[in-house]
């Protein structure tokens, strides 16, 4: 066998990926790993986490809308939201993989844990992209604190999340 061979042998193709988080409001380092991880996938779901004991600054259907719209050119992605486990939701929606953006070595150190977890509960794999260099730094915490103080957030989110922002702001 040539090394190609035994390489077809050994790779699983998933169909269908999970993408989750929060997205309060998405930025462009969500939407980045969004795009990579949707040239993967035959679909890729945009998961948005509800969580009850959080107070979120948008709204879920702000959040959902805000990615639906964001997403909109991009024929394999489909935006959903979910609630307790991950990889309860990723098992109901038959998605063979989870995908994470990696900003830091912080998030690894947790992220890994995870992903150790989840593949313990069900064996469904996570695959970790490296946030692009031009958003490594940028959270939604962090365009949130701008925003609230009035700053610059152009080049961070789209056109409709800087104004959903401004708006909820008042500036």
């Amino acid at each position: 066998m040539s090394p190609d061979t035994d390489l077809e042998h050994t790779q699983t193709h998933f169909a269908r990926a999970v993408c989750p988080g929060s997205f309060d409001p998405v930025t462009f380092g969500h939407l980045d790993i969004v795009e990579r991880a949707a040239r993967h996938f035959d679909e890729l779901l945009v998961a948005i986490l509800r969580n009850p004991s959080k107070e979120p600054l948008f709204t879920l259907e702000e959040r959902i809308d805000m990615i639906e719209r964001a997403v909109a050119d991009f024929g394999n992605v489909r935006v959903d939201t979910f609630e307790g486990l991950l990889v309860d939701y990723a098992r109901n929606h038959h998605a063979g993989a989870i995908v994470k953006g990696l900003r830091a070595v912080t998030d690894f150190d947790y992220e890994i844990q995870m992903a150790h977890m989840n593949t313990r509960l069900t064996g469904i794999e996570t695959f970790f992209l490296p946030t692009s260099t031009d958003f490594s730094y940028l959270s939604s915490s962090l365009v949130k604190d701008v925003a609230r103080h009035g700053g610059n957030i152009d080049g961070l989110v789209p056109e409709h999340v800087v104004l959903a922002l401004k708006e909820r702001y008042g500036n």
